[in-house]
């Protein structure tokens, strides 16, 4: 007897929920994750479908050069691993591991394809994910051919306070252990002008941080759009 969409869970960790998952999928797993724990590597074959129920995944690729680059950060509700389904492609295309502690539920491809078949819900989740993370990708592209990088710089330091901030004296402290080169990545800029940037906006007491922290103050959600150049050059 399929699961009724109504009882579709929001709470992915949630032991009952689990319980009931399991008489649908046998194959499901809650796993607790340290930090830098590794999901799928790029270029290796997956055979399971994650929902991430809490912490941060970081997305990342390997390029010609063998340098890694950050591509996404995925947040709690988002579903990532082997969702090409039975394609030409075997291997996955990127590397996924969490950046602090996390949870997930792991499922069996076979049986995830079966219980969206059952769940709209899961199904349209599942396709509002992917669209999600291509219109990232394309806003990227634009942003990076359009937009000067300070004002990339800002735009995602306020995506990241929304998502994974929280409220402190001063504004988000956002409690996961980003580098600047992996804030660079996500802006399509190098590390050191995205330093400079940093430097600059912590001179103008809108952002500060450290080696484990990155505050983001409330004023810089009042700088206007296009503000005046951080630099020259």
């Amino acid at each position: 007897m399929p699961l009724p969409d109504a009882a579709f869970p929001t709470d992915w960790l949630a032991e009952e929920n689990l319980a009931e998952w399991r008489r649908h999928c046998p194959s499901a797993r809650i796993l607790h994750l340290p930090d830098k724990a590794l999901l799928y590597r790029q270029g290796e074959e997956c055979p399971y479908v994650f929902m991430l129920g809490r912490g941060i995944v970081k997305i990342s690729c390997l390029t010609e050069q063998g340098n890694e680059w950050t591509v996404a950060l995925l947040r709690s509700g988002d579903i990532l691993g082997r969702l090409q389904g039975q394609t030409i492609e075997k291997t996955m295309p990127e590397t996924a591991r969490t950046l602090g502690e996390a949870a997930v539920v792991r499922l069996d491809l076979d049986e995830f394809v079966r219980l969206m078949s059952e769940q709209t819900r899961l199904l349209w989740q599942v396709v509002g994910t992917q669209y999600a993370r291509r219109r990232q990708a394309e806003r990227k592209l634009i942003d990076m051919l359009a937009k000067p990088v300070e004002i990339r710089v800002l735009e995602m330091l306020k995506e990241l306070a929304e998502w994974f901030g929280k409220r402190c004296t001063h504004g988000y402290a956002l409690e996961i252990r980003l580098t600047q080169q992996e804030l660079a990545d996500l802006v399509g800029a190098s590390r050191p002008v995205v330093s400079t940037v940093m430097n600059d906006l912590r001179s103008r007491s809108l952002l500060d941080y450290t080696r484990e922290l990155i505050c983001v103050k409330d004023d810089l959600f009042d700088y206007p759009d296009k503000p005046a150049p951080l630099f020259s050059g």
